[in-house]
């Protein structure tokens, strides 16, 4: 079930300022890529982030798990909700806007009701969340332009392999949910980006050779952004605001993200998107909104 609670003006000014940190990470990262790879744009990010929240670790002295299955479940966890997606959604960000890329990965949402209907008896599809579901398909469908689905060129694939990180996010809910439940949030999300970070350095250094340092200062400027506060410090932000928010109105920061970064590509950038794409995000907007069945509810009692 999805946990709901009033929204408090505290806790609507942190999922404001959670989305505004978030809107802006699509923007820094499209930043980045002007001067790194997309392998090596996720290294960094992966790695100045667990650093980070390594001390934080320290500071709280949050004791750290003996158990052998537990790191192996981070590793897991930092290949699904890392570098699976992070890597797919910055390959993809060098062919399509940051806005279109923010818009799909809205479809995050959607898709974690489908994975984790298949696992959990208690997030079966009902049928608001069946429309919900239909209507998120459509909107993506739209957004990515239904004629671009004839053609693989670079920019569908590009669009296809954001949806596809939005599919490993969604896994990973699924394997935190087995695996990390009841676990200190910092010590998780540390964990998370340690296990992923021990497979991105590897990588990187493999396909790109060793990370550079010898960078633009804007890129540098990026790289400190997505890493340490579009990821470590939004992590704790996150789990904060899922705190006293719950996890049923977490869900509006995903209608909020998309707006900021379309706005940050435009003004900053200079993107503009195709009249489809809006047309997309508003129909998958309409079903975030029937998912998260505030609504719904509102329209029954009426009815």
């Amino acid at each position: 079930m999805i946990d709901q609670k009033n929204l408090t003006g505290r806790a609507w000014a942190e999922m404001m300022l959670l989305a505004m940190i978030w809107g802006g990470s699509f923007l820094s990262i499209r930043v980045a890529l002007d001067e790194i790879s997309p392998l090596a744009s996720v290294a960094h990010r992966t790695t100045w982030a667990m650093l980070v929240l390594w001390g934080v670790i320290a500071i709280m002295r949050i004791p750290l798990p003996s158990d052998p299955k537990i790191w192996f479940s981070f590793l897991v966890m930092g290949l699904l909700n890392n570098v699976i997606p992070f890597t797919l959604m910055a390959w993809g960000q060098l062919y399509i806007e940051s806005g279109l890329t923010s818009i799909l990965n809205a479809f995050t949402a959607v898709v974690g009701v489908v994975i984790a209907s298949l696992f959990f008896a208690d997030e079966r599809i009902s049928l608001r969340k069946g429309i919900g579901v239909v209507l998120g398909f459509f909107g993506v469908a739209v957004a990515i332009g239904l004629e671009n689905f004839r053609t693989l060129d670079l920019r569908s694939m590009a669009q296809l392999a954001v949806i596809g990180g939005t599919v490993a996010y969604a896994i990973a809910g699924v394997w935190a949910r087995k695996r990390l439940v009841g676990m200190p949030p910092q010590l998780a999300a540390a964990g998370m980006l340690t296990g992923s970070t021990v497979i991105m350095l590897p990588l990187a250094y493999f396909i790109d050779g060793p990370l550079s340092f010898d960078l633009e200062a804007r890129t540098m400027w990026a790289i400190g952004y997505y890493a340490i506060i579009a990821t470590a410090f939004a992590y704790l932000l996150y789990y904060r605001v899922l705190a006293m928010a719950g996890s049923g109105n977490l869900m509006l920061v995903t209608l909020l993200v998309a707006p900021i970064a379309i706005t940050l590509g435009a003004v900053v950038l200079g993107e503009k998107l195709g009249t489809n794409a809006y047309f997309g995000f508003a129909i998958l907007a309409v079903g975030l909104i029937i998912l998260d069945g505030r609504v719904w509810k509102a329209m029954q009692r009426r009815g």
